[in-house]
């Protein structure tokens, strides 16, 4: 009201002069009242008060100006009929409105620039972020950070690899460069935080930020897809979620095909360790095809009943779920389970991994891997499964430890069961898996939220890796194209260096590698060596259909006296002679080089 009669009384000051004050003193008033009362309300209607105007954008003051518009014409027209004898001046009209529209717009603008300067005030302490993508997604996060600032981001500047965006600003934040002068800007600049806001890009543009990133001290942050955040119905500072290790292998998500559904759906499925990191995906992704039945079977009583109680909570009575508590290792109990349930699908995931502990146990390694596997691909075999699918691992080639040994007489057992029935068997066979049981991942995290320090064994150790979810989409497909003896060799991507994933961790948790972080060197394990290699060099590779699975030659065995010599290596092992027990498996794996370990002590 004051800023609307300030905007009637200001025409009146300015022509001066030019009409008599006396004139027109009873008309000033009376006018005056009249205007303020039409823009008063036009206002109420038009629902100019039922705006916040700290929140306020375009749209809103478009809004007042087209209600000003029409205030005006009401105001005209109320006083042409009203005042017919002494009329108002055609300046003061023309006058009053354009100060009334301005006027109005100018302290509404005002008050919202105060309440945002006011609200950033609090938001002094925040880290100092580089924002990495001057698009829609930036657009929007700065405009949310301009009315609603996180206490914890204080964006400075903004990257983008257009080059014609370079210099120009964004919501008041300059671009100062491409991705490649992050390292530049973030020491200019004085960055703490590195925000990554382009959700569209895909995983090689990715990779290659976030390793110039990694190049800095900043901690790193990735914004997601916007439209999901929408979807989901949340902010987005509260999505901005940190970088993880996934994230920087660079992989892209496999999408389940219909040749997997088809091979599972309305199929008797059976996965032996499925309580374990593999196999617990596996009935996940199993779980999703519609299976008329799946068992799941495990040793590990706790595992087992975790994953029982994720699936109950997802599919209820949807999904027809056994789980039994059994022991591959135990051939009369397979029997009985066989005999009951007739799987016609069989992922056996059941195995011993871990190396060092397998150099010290070598007979635990061969009950387990070995026998189990031969026990259960005899039950397939004998009540006719369809498909019998080993999981195996990258160390069963020219392996250096014992459990990289058992895998390849597993492998090889697969081989030899195929064409002796009508079940497929093949193994598919991948490295390291993030996060899996017994991975470094867990235990570098262990490491770092103790303070450290960090152990890597040798600082030129590298491995491959993908994530479980991609390397059991890969296992499920492989599956579907298994006619009996394959070795599935799955596309693992380039190795990282143990060591650089180590120093990425430590950076994602927001140190300093050597100064916050140690990092230390433990020397190479018994039975460890510095790279996996996926593929022996006699077994060549053949293409698939899928361009991230490949299959291998047959392994080239005395198919005859193989089950003779493997009935040797079970004697062996449950006599617990360690000793003689890797002799034996030198003997069966001719390319098994044991080296490291005196087991001499153990015997």
């Amino acid at each position: 009201m004051l800023i609307l009669t300030l905007s009637y009384l200001l025409p009146w000051i300015l022509i001066n002069g030019r009409a008599s004050y006396r004139r027109y003193a009873s008309l000033l008033v009376a006018s005056c009242f009249f205007f303020v009362c039409c823009f008063e309300i036009v206002y109420l209607l038009m629902g100019m008060y039922d705006s916040l105007w700290r929140y306020a954008e375009i749209v809103e003051f478009f809004r007042l100006c087209l209600a000003s518009g029409v205030a005006v014409v009401v105001f005209v027209g109320g006083t042409l009929l009203i005042y017919r004898d002494v009329r108002i001046p055609t300046s003061v009209y023309m006058l009053s409105a354009m100060f009334a529209v301005s006027l109005t717009v100018y302290s509404r603008l005002t008050y919202r620039m105060y309440r945002n300067v006011q609200l950033g005030k609090n938001s002094k302490k925040a880290r100092r972020t580089l924002l990495i993508g001057a698009g829609d997604a930036a657009s929007t996060l700065l405009h949310e950070q301009f009315k609603a600032p996180s206490p914890d981001m204080n964006i400075i500047a903004c990257v983008d690899d257009a080059p014609e965006k370079t210099g120009r600003y964004i919501m008041g934040v300059q671009i100062m460069g491409t991705t490649e002068d992050i390292p530049e800007i973030v020491e200019a600049c004085e960055i703490e935080s590195i925000l990554l806001a382009i959700p569209t890009i895909d995983e090689d543009s990715k990779r290659r930020v976030l390793s110039i990133c990694n190049r800095t001290k900043c901690n790193v942050k990735i914004l997601p897809d916007i439209v999901k955040m929408i979807t989901d119905g949340q902010d987005i500072a509260s999505r901005i979620r940190d970088v993880r290790v996934e994230d920087l292998l660079g992989r892209e998500e496999v999408q389940l095909s219909g040749s997997i559904t088809q091979y599972l759906r309305e199929h008797v499925v059976m996965v032996t360790g499925g309580g374990g990191s593999i196999g617990s995906e596996l009935c996940r992704q199993i779980a999703s095809c519609g299976p008329s039945k799946l068992i799941v079977v495990d040793i590990y009583e706790n595992n087992a009943y975790a994953i029982q109680q994720e699936l109950v909570r997802q599919y209820g009575v949807g999904l027809e779920l056994e789980v039994q508590i059994a022991s591959v290792r135990d051939s009369r109990k397979m029997d009985a389970l066989f005999e009951h349930y007739r799987p016609q699908v069989v992922f056996h995931a059941a195995a011993h991994k871990h190396v060092p502990l397998m150099e010290d146990s070598p007979e635990e390694a061969v009950k387990n891997n070995v026998c189990g596997t031969y026990n259960v691909a005899m039950s397939a075999a004998k009540y006719h499964a369809e498909r019998f699918i080993l999981i195996s691992t990258d160390k069963a080639v020219n392996p250096t430890n014992v459990m990289g040994a058992t895998k390849r007489v597993c492998e090889m057992v697969v081989q030899a069961m195929a064409g002796r029935g009508t079940t497929h068997f093949a193994a598919v066979r991948f490295g390291n898996v993030l996060g899996s049981n017994g991975s470094v991942i867990p235990l570098f995290k262990d490491q770092i939220e103790a303070g450290g320090p960090v152990t890597v064994t040798h600082p030129d150790i590298v491995r491959y890796f993908m994530t479980i979810s991609e390397a059991v989409s890969l296992v499920l497909e492989a599956g579907a194209m298994a006619q009996g003896g394959e070795i599935f060799v799955l596309d693992m991507g380039k190795p990282m260096r143990i060591l650089d994933l180590a120093e990425n961790l430590i950076k994602l948790a927001g140190f300093i590698p050597y100064k916050d972080i140690e990092i230390s060197f433990t020397g190479l394990r018994p039975g460890e060596k510095l790279y996996e290699e996926l593929l022996m060099d006699e077994e060549g590779l053949r293409k698939t259909d899928n361009s991230k699975i490949f299959i291998g030659a047959p392994i080239r065995m005395n198919a005859a006296t193989f089950f003779d010599h493997l009935a040797a290596l079970k004697q062996i092992a449950y006599s617990n002679n360690s000793q003689n027990l890797v002799q034996a498996l030198v003997d069966m794996v001719p390319t098994f080089h044991h080296k490291g370990a005196n087991l001499s002590d153990i015997a």
